[in-house]
């Protein structure tokens, strides 16, 4: 059965990266709910057209489409960006949001786990703001997402290559906002910063610690304020507010999704 959308982002087109599960299949499902169009890409092709199937399943057919999609690779992008004039007719917003975590401390880390961070987190929005911006001025307005972490703004000792990638987003994005308004795109960029959400990844950090995932829920949500983990609808709620018209005067901003913890 098909379910009415809403109007928030009629007529928007968008990318949305790391959609197989989790906050990526959030964002685009928000998306779509509210009247865009979107094409879910990531490396787990099976799972972003699980995505895109699940979405059109709910609003009709022609609503989502997938791709296979390396974020990490130039010339990847270059055929995602293709992907979108092709199955949307353009692009207009674009959320970056797929990524990863990488463990160990400045002496534990692996050099190589620590560039696999920074090309996943960082140069995958390089790339994908590089080879979109000249669709998406076509299509203008339009506006970039770039979903980065509370841990992009608060360290840990135990994280340095997520902690720092997850700032080289913060302050990427606002580079990309400044550009595009310096050259009057009429295009947004913003970034994203969560803290703990009960997604996929939990599960496996609950199995990695030998934990019930509802004891691992609990001592997360000890550390929040609010004395909650997240819901992806509550990042991809603020998602789809960046996308639309509704946040046209809001550019190079941060948006703390923290449940308090940066206030601390």
């Amino acid at each position: 059965m098909t379910k009415t959308r809403g109007n928030r982002c009629a007529g928007k087109l968008a990318l949305v990266t790391g959609a197989a599960q989790g906050l990526g299949r959030a964002h685009a499902t928000r998306l779509a709910e509210e009247g865009a169009r979107v094409l879910c890409t990531d490396i787990n092709g099976e799972g972003a057209q699980e995505t895109a199937t699940l979405i059109n399943a709910q609003l009709g057919a022609g609503t989502a489409f997938a791709i296979v999609h390396d974020v990490t690779n130039p010339e990847a992008w270059e055929a995602a960006v293709e992907a979108a004039r092709d199955h949307l007719g353009g692009l207009n917003v674009l959320v970056n949001n797929a990524g990863i975590g990488v463990g160990g401390n400045i002496e534990t880390c692996d050099f190589d786990e620590w560039k696999r961070c920074f090309s996943v987190n960082v140069d995958s929005i390089f790339h994908g703001c590089q080879k979109a911006l000249p669709l998406m001025r076509e299509h203008a307005p339009g506006s970039i997402v770039n979903i980065s972490s509370i841990a992009g703004l608060i360290a840990s000792d135990t994280m340095p290559a997520y902690n720092s990638s997850k700032a080289a987003v913060w302050m990427l994005s606002k580079s990309i906002a400044l550009h595009c308004a310096k050259n009057r795109m009429n295009i947004r960029c913003n970034s994203v910063h969560p803290t703990f959400v009960d997604t996929p990844i939990l599960d496996g950090t609950a199995r990695h610690h030998n934990l019930d995932k509802a004891v691992l829920l609990e001592k997360l949500a000890r550390q929040i304020p609010l004395k909650t983990v997240g819901e992806p609808d509550d990042i991809a709620n603020a998602v789809v507010y960046l996308a639309s018209d509704e946040s046209k005067f809001m550019t190079g901003a941060e948006l703390k999704l923290d449940g308090g913890i940066s206030a601390m």
